[in-house]
């Protein structure tokens, strides 16, 4: 495999490792924005006025139910015709990413919102915070490292699922054990699966750090003696 890596011409060119990492982060990061821009304000409203909670939780459970290999051949189908360019391939991938990725950001919101001890929301509604006041100085701030922690989940499901969509021709990584597979070229298959692991691991070392800068030090160390029940919240929410 050093020899495989090694080999300069597998860095460069239309098919070379360097343009492959380029789109499977590229593919990644559109997804997740994505997310975000519909998960996010979910997550908010459910988890601050309490309503819609338990369609919050059945939409996700039946979203993560979703078989994501048989999604893409079924939009590929459906959108294919639509479209003449390379978005025929492009949009199915992404529609698929963001409906995987959208459970575990929905319910880490939700679930950092309600995990707020209610006295300090009661305190704040005592001195006169409006419901935005609230929400955004707050319940997002004393939410956040739930909201991390799912985030972090929806990035790495992204990645990794953004290998079975090369099948459609989106790119990425997933090229390489796509095409590993179909010329038998086992080295090839190897470093597209190590490559990936690699990237989700940085991408999650990444997330490590982000917790421990943009959470304050105070609900961190809360959090860390209430360590058992968090991940009971978690398991609560997504049972």
């Amino acid at each position: 495999m050093i020899a495989w890596f090694a080999d300069s011409s597998h860095w460069l060119g239309d098919d070379g490792l360097l343009l492959l990492i380029w789109q499977h982060l590229l593919y990644s990061a559109v997804a997740l924005v994505c997310t975000l821009l519909v998960a996010f304000p979910i997550g908010c409203y459910c988890g601050h006025t309490g309503k819609g909670e338990r369609v919050l939780i059945g939409c996700a459970n039946a979203l993560r139910a979703l078989p994501s290999f048989g999604l893409i051949i079924i939009l590929v189908i459906i959108l294919g015709p639509v479209f003449t360019s390379d978005l025929a391939f492009i949009i199915p991938s992404l529609i698929v990413l963001i409906v995987l990725a959208l459970p575990s950001v929905m319910l880490g919101v939700w679930s950092g919102i309600t995990s707020i001890d209610r006295t300090v929301i009661d305190a704040a509604r005592g001195m006169g915070y409006s419901p935005w006041r609230l929400l955004l100085t707050v319940e997002l701030p004393c939410a956040l490292p739930l909201i991390i922690s799912g985030i972090r989940s929806a990035t790495l499901q992204i990645i990794s699922t953004a290998t079975i969509a090369a099948y459609v021709s989106l790119g990425g990584l997933g090229r390489l054990i796509i095409d590993g597979r179909a010329q038998s070229d086992y080295q090839q298959m190897i470093a597209g699966a190590l490559l990936v692991a690699v990237l989700a691991l940085l991408v999650d070392f990444i997330f490590s750090l982000l917790i421990r800068v943009v959470v304050s030090p105070g609900i961190l160390r809360r959090e860390t003696s209430q360590k058992s029940s968090v991940p009971s919240i978690l398991t609560r929410n997504r049972s």
